[in-house]
């Protein structure tokens, strides 16, 4: 297997590499072959700044063909199931970046505040991107006090339970490939987490989705692992786990529509979970799960 280099330089480099190098290492303790293997990270200086890199397994990807929705499948509920936390909490052992920004990791018994957790931090990166907009502090802060406390507090509570389990953390379409010697599924970019299992799944429902938002892998999935009580709110919690990649779209992207789209789920989901009088009015016009829009999603890479 001939090696794969990375080296990177400026924002959250140390993070991006240790905490990729973490990811792929606990993805392949439990399946094996579902990522490239990890084989260091570390850094350097070139004399003018410091380098930090990453070292694993190069693969030659097709990485314009859809995977296999049961081959798939099968792979992420193995990874779902066999991937349990190492002390029973939510979190992570160390930071991992999603685009530019950096995850918290803080050890969690509930599910409802590592989330929260989660969502502030990348609040807080759009605001320093966009700037203030109040409607929507208004509606981040309604979401944080209400509405997880609400909807995903019901995870567990009423004797309901859920584990924390292992997540690819970034599992979308240009995070997925095809090996051209094995013809295997292999998924890459892990930023990995110990989470509810369904939030693997909330960049599914965004605008950029082009097959992952087909209903047949998350039939597949279903399958195997059923969604969490309360059933009749998975959706829900879908809409809102969509939040944090949307969110993180829009702090690494000046002006992305991810922030309008995001804001009206918030209003969705306030008016149901936490309804205010004095917060906009939700517009299923601009619901892209009513209206089916799809919009390219942009790569940046760290600066």
């Amino acid at each position: 297997m001939r090696p794969l280099l990375r080296c990177i330089t400026g924002q959250s480099a140390r993070a991006l590499v240790e905490g990729e190098y973490h990811s792929a290492s606990a993805i392949e303790a439990v399946v094996p072959g579902l990522v490239p293997k990890a084989t260091g990270w570390g850094k350097y200086s070139n004399g003018e700044s410091e380098v930090h890199f990453f070292l694993g397994d190069f693969h030659d990807m097709d990485l314009a063909t859809a995977p296999e929705p049961d081959s798939l499948m099968s792979k992420v509920v193995e990874l779902h199931q066999k991937g349990t936390s190492p002390n029973g909490m939510f979190g992570f052992p160390v930071p991992v970046v999603l685009g530019k920004f950096e995850r918290t990791v803080t050890w969690e018994k509930s599910w409802a505040k590592s989330f929260t957790h989660q969502l502030e931090d990348v609040i807080k990166y759009d605001n320093e991107t966009n700037g203030p907009w109040p409607e929507y502090d208004a509606a981040c802060r309604r979401l944080i006090d209400v509405v997880i406390p609400r909807l995903l507090g019901a995870l567990q509570s009423d004797g309901r339970k859920i584990k924390p389990v292992l997540i690819h953390g970034d599992l979308w379409e240009n995070n997925v490939g095809i090996d051209m010697e094995t013809g295997n599924t292999v998924l890459f970019d892990p930023g990995c987490t110990y989470a509810h299992n369904e939030m693997e799944f909330g960049t599914w429902r965004c605008s950029w989705a082009f097959y992952f938002n087909s209903p047949i892998f998350m039939r597949q999935y279903q399958r195997h692992i059923e969604p969490s009580e309360p059933v009749d709110e998975w959706d829900d919690r879908n809409r809102l786990y969509s939040l944090h990649p949307y969110l993180n779209d829009s702090a690494g992207h000046p002006g992305s529509f991810s922030r309008q789209i995001a804001y009206n789920d918030m209003l969705y989901l306030c008016e149901k979970y936490g309804p205010l009088d004095t917060l906009e009015k939700y517009k299923p016009e601009r619901d892209i799960s009513v209206t089916g829009a799809y919009v390219p999603f942009t790569i940046h890479q760290l600066e």
